[in-house]
């Protein structure tokens, strides 16, 4: 490589910085110019360094370890007057590694008690203004240091979280230390005395912006000494004595702006602030409750003064300040910061007006109070579009957060408002938010633009907008930040999306798949937040068949059950379990359901989870065993790590639990009871008590699992002994004759056929004492007699009478075809049967009682239909039994009830549909 550094001058304002310079080094390299390529080495110093401008601290890092020579241009100190360290982890040793970069930092801005406690390590002296969010453990020793250090300092910023464990103390040391200091803002203060303000007043004579935010207490009166002060802030401040406010605050010689919103200031005061302060221009007074309850203050009568309120037009107030009359209305910002003259005064105002909006806007956001819909909808929702265009980074985040919390009406539902959701997608917000979240700076990234993006998103109409706006593909490359936080809130937008079903593909084809399965891998250990959020999409995504192949491919599979595996997280937890169940799903179109079975630990993982203390878990894990229990060998595998007893378990404690909870369980059951070594350790467990009780469900999807797990049980005569004892001959009796689902019906049927059809229940009865057996043998007489009342009742439901004269009356086919589409089960064609099921039930055609000679052709007819999912196989273990033979003896016997010859007519012709299908 050859390359010649050559000398250059980068400006940053006035001041001019000599960049060093050196030596050439000899190395061989390609010319540009004949081989028709720029050579990256030939930039010259100034371009690299605006490059490096445009990055953040972590690219930054990565691009200067290419060379050395872009090492030493990554420092300079230019590139480095403003830090953001809020989306890194900032101890005293990181801070040391910094130092020598930040000679001429003036801009500081820090997360958290550590991060505070490390700041004097960037040995910063020339720092001017420092902010920090997260403070609650911020102590006076560690502020009274930080200030001690930093004299230079003209700003400092805490908040908008509370500072509990700071006192006057601190802010004393403030007024002391820190001469030159213009602008002081602090949240949650307990107690600001008239000591701490004094010596504010005495110390710092140029101190023009003062906000004591969400206070206890604050010395009203010494406030009123500090004759420097420009605008004032006691937003959400309690306690305030607002007499003596009205009385000393208007002597305030300089007092522009007033900011007491959220307060319990009443109308009095605030006419009288109005009414007396000389230089007073704005006062800020949003969501005062006191103020808005008086109906009969008319806040406009007090010339050249403005008042902010809830009741007011806002907007139009705010343009009231210009002397162009063409700046007003919804755009008055935008014009403003546009606007090529330029207003000192009138900039500062607007500027501070941008702030205490934003804050407040995004308080009232949060606190989520009834009753404002029609000021979020008028004026709420544009005022934050408007903020989120301000040149201040943290007006822009807090406007976009409280974009992404106001629309919120129940957080742990997940439940928009969709009206405000679409006044914010009607003013444009969306493109907006999507460009806000394309910057480079990870603060406004991660806090606000995502996360609005993933909340509106929640709305259909807005998912839409987001996804035709190239929302997608924004998000899916920012999933693959190295900033957690970022990556964690591009994720929720993608879990938020990826509800839709005609966003699915678009996001598969924006590489967000990929995207997700890598979060987990990248944060599998303390990002629970992210984890979360992945595992959400990829759990919707696999819902999808298409993208559930995609999932796999990625190492979705691997992934998933690692965190299934390790994780200790219930939204983990659940999520990796909902997705793990839904790649299971697709049994017949992929190998999906095998592959999660075969991974390492699956299994294990699964059944362990069914035994979570979060229903949710509980849940999710059930319902992917029970989709896993398709598959032969998962079934087997599933029993092997101890599925039976664990949800047999489960269905035990479910009683009162969710519906879904009750149906999964019971399903879960169901898939496993398919292997008759299972169905008979599931009743030696004990599960034939919980799912009787399940079967007593008010709820439908319930009345079908637990019909279809007790069915399967039925079938081994040992089973439906239990059945009987345990009172489940009158549950199924009411199942098969009320319940709303006819699949619930339907198996409920099978099962009591099942148990009655041929004496073999009486052998296991017999069992005991004689007397024991005479009196089981009564019992089972009573039970047996129930059972086919209403096994017949069942039958003759689909049995249309006028319908049935017609095809007995004719041999033609086409008569047939009415009593098929009358008789038919939809749902019935998904059930698949065994040899041994098939042939039980071609057996049952020839049993003395009528009523199961009937359901038995019944049941037949149903598993046949052509176009049912297993029609084909069920005609083929069929015609190997000879069960043709069966049936055209069925359909010709005289003795036989009219029901039975005309379903086994059309099993047969079933089958001959499906043979002449099969040969061609």
């Amino acid at each position: 490589m050859s390359r010649r550094v050559r000398r250059k001058v980068a400006r940053k304002g006035k001041e001019k910085l000599i960049l060093p310079s050196y030596p050439e080094i000899e190395e061989e390299i390609s010319v540009s110019d004949r081989s028709g390529f720029v050579d990256w080495t030939s930039l010259p110093d100034d371009t690299v360094i605006q490059l490096f401008s445009c990055l953040n601290y972590r690219d930054r890092a990565s691009l200067s370890s290419t060379c050395r020579t872009w090492r030493v241009l990554g420092i300079s100190p230019c590139l480095w007057s403003s830090l953001d360290l809020r989306a890194h982890k900032c101890d005293a040793a990181m801070a040391a590694s910094l130092a020598s970069r930040c000679v001429n930092l003036q801009k500081l801005r820090f997360r958290g008690a550590e991060s505070a406690d490390a700041i004097i390590h960037l040995q910063a002296r020339n720092l001017l203004e420092i902010s920090g969010d997260y403070c609650r453990k911020i102590t006076d020793a560690s502020l009274s240091v930080i200030v001690a250090r930093h004299e230079a300092l003209e700003g400092l910023q805490l908040g908008p979280d509370f500072c509990e464990r700071i006192s006057s103390d601190a802010i004393k040391a403030i007024g002391f230390c820190c001469h030159k200091l213009k602008k002081l803002r602090l949240s949650g203060i307990r107690d600001v005395n008239g000591d701490a303000i004094n010596a504010l007043a005495k110390h710092c004579p140029k101190l023009t912006d003062i906000a004591f935010i969400d206070c206890l207490n604050i010395d009203e009166m010494a406030l009123g000494n500090v004759v420097s002060v420009r605008f004032l802030s006691v937003a959400g401040t309690s306690n305030m004595k607002w007499g003596v406010v009205s009385h000393h605050w208007p002597k305030l010689p300089n007092l522009i702006g007033l900011d007491v919103s959220r307060t319990d200031i009443g109308s009095t005061a605030v006419a009288r602030l109005l009414s007396s302060s000389q230089c007073l221009k704005v006062l800020c007074a949003l969501n005062c409750p006191v103020l808005e309850g008086d109906v009969s203050f008319a806040g406009s009568t007090h010339k050249g003064k403005m008042l902010l309120a809830l009741f007011t037009d806002i907007l139009k107030d705010i343009a009231s300040l210009f002397v162009d009359i063409s700046k007003k209305g919804r755009k008055v910002f935008l014009d403003w910061r546009n606007s090529k003259s330029k207003d000192k005064n009138l900039d500062e105002i607007m500027t501070w007006l941008e702030w205490i909006l934003s804050h407040t806007l995004l308080r009232i956001a949060e606190s989520n109070q009834q009753g404002l819909d029609e000021f979020w909808l008028k004026q709420g929702a544009a005022l934050l579009l408007n903020l989120m265009q301000s040149s201040q980074e943290d007006v822009q985040e807090r406007a976009a957060t409280g974009l992404a919390t106001f629309v919120v009406i129940d957080d742990e539902n997940a439940s928009i408002d969709c009206r405000r959701a679409e006044a914010v997608m009607r003013d444009g917000g969306i493109r907006l938010l999507l460009n806000l979240a394309k910057s480079w700076r990870e603060g406004l990234q991660s806090e606000a633009a995502k996360k609005a993006i993933a909340n509106l998103s929640v709305n259909a109409n807005v998912a839409k907008a987001v996804a035709e706006e190239g929302g997608i593909t924004i998000l899916a490359s920012l999933a693959r930040s190295m900033n957690r936080l970022v990556a964690e809130e591009a994720a929720g937008g993608l879990w938020n999306l990826s509800v839709g079903e005609e966003h699915k593909g678009s996001i598969a084809e924006a590489g967000g798949v990929k995207a997700l399965v890598d979060l987990i891998f990248k944060w599998s250990s303390g990002g629970d937040g992210v984890l979360e959020r992945a595992a959400g999409a990829l759990a919707n995504l696999a819902a999808d068949d298409k993208c559930s192949t995609e999932v796999a491919v990625a190492g979705g599979v691997h992934a998933l059950v690692m965190l299934a595996r390790s994780c200790k997280f219930e939204g983990v937890q659940e999520q990796a379990a909902r997705a793990l169940a839904n790649l299971a799903a697709h049994g017949d179109s992929n190998s999906n359901n095998a592959a999660v079975g075969q991974e390492a630990g699956a299994l294990e993982a699964l059944v362990q989870l069914t035994q979570s203390p979060h229903e949710g878990v509980r849940q999710e894990a059930a319902g992917a065993l029970w989709n896993l229990s398709f598959d032969d060998r998962n079934r087997e595998a599933i029993a092997a790590a101890g599925g039976v007893e664990a949800l047999v378990a489960l269905a035990q404690s479910c009683s009162n639990a969710s519906p879904g909870l009750q149906e999964r369980a019971a399903g879960a059951l169901w898939g496993l009871s398919v292997s008759e070594v299972n169905s008979i350790a599931i009743g030696r467990e004990g599960g034939v008590a919980p799912l009787i009780a399940l079967a007593r469900s008010e709820a439908e999807d319930v009345h079908e699992t637990a019909a279809g797990a007790l069915w399967n049980l039925a079938f081994n005569p040992g089973n439906a002994l239990r059945i009987v004892e345990e009172g489940g001959v009158p549950a199924l009796v009411h199942l098969c004759s009320s319940s709303v689902s006819k699949m619930a019906r339907f198996m409920a049927a099978l099962a009591l056929a099942y148990m009655f059809d041929g004496g073999r229940m009486d052998e296991f009865a017999l069992v005991g004492t004689s007397s024991e057996g005479i009196s089981k043998s009564a019992s089972l007489d009573g039970a047996r007699r129930m059972a086919l009342k209403h096994i017949e009742a069942f039958v003759h439901k689909f049995s249309d009478p006028q319908s049935f004269s017609a095809a007995a009356a004719s041999s033609a086919p086409a008569a047939l075809a009415p009593v098929t589409e009358g008789a038919r089960i939809q749902e019935a064609g998904h059930l698949r049967c065994s040899g041994a099921e098939i042939g039980r039930f071609v057996t049952m055609l020839r049993n003395p009682s009528s009523v199961l000679k009937a359901c038995a052709a019944f049941a037949l007819l149903q598993f046949t239909i052509p176009g049912g999912r297993h029609a084909v196989h069920h005609a083929s273990l069929m015609q190997n039994a000879g069960a043709a033979r069966v049936l055209r003896a069925a359909a010709a016997a005289a003795t036989a009830p009219l029901e039975a010859k005309i379903f086994a007519r059309i099993v047969l012709r079933n089958l001959e549909h499906h043979h002449i299908e099969s040969s061609l």
